[in-house]
């Protein structure tokens, strides 16, 4: 394969490397914020003596969902096993919400 027909079938993909580098930048700093707030909220939560299940709910589900968006295309039982438990988590910590808002 020469030069040429590899610069035509990238071009012919329509998916450009930079956007793809900044989308996935973008991302890595945005689950670094959405943590370094969680982490916030709990510290803050705590301090105050507020319940802080729905943050945890909120972050487990999360957890949950990533690993299971990476669990799908490769098929790593780690990432299947995160997204089980985590789920499982969330799920728990959004009964425990509900049920202390509805006492």
């Amino acid at each position: 394969m020469n030069r040429d027909e590899i610069l035509q079938r990238s071009r012919a993909e329509k998916e450009d490397e930079g956007n793809t580098f900044l989308e996935n930048r973008g991302r890595r700093f945005g689950v670094v914020g959405f943590c370094a707030m969680y982490i916030l909220l709990i510290v803050f939560n705590f301090a105050t003596g507020q319940s802080s299940y729905a943050l945890h709910a909120l972050f487990w589900g999360y957890t949950a969902l990533d690993a299971w968006g990476k669990y799908r295309p490769s098929r790593r039982k780690v990432f299947l096993t995160t997204a089980v438990m985590a789920g499982f988590a969330s799920l728990c910590f959004l009964t425990c919400h509900v049920l202390e808002v509805l006492r």
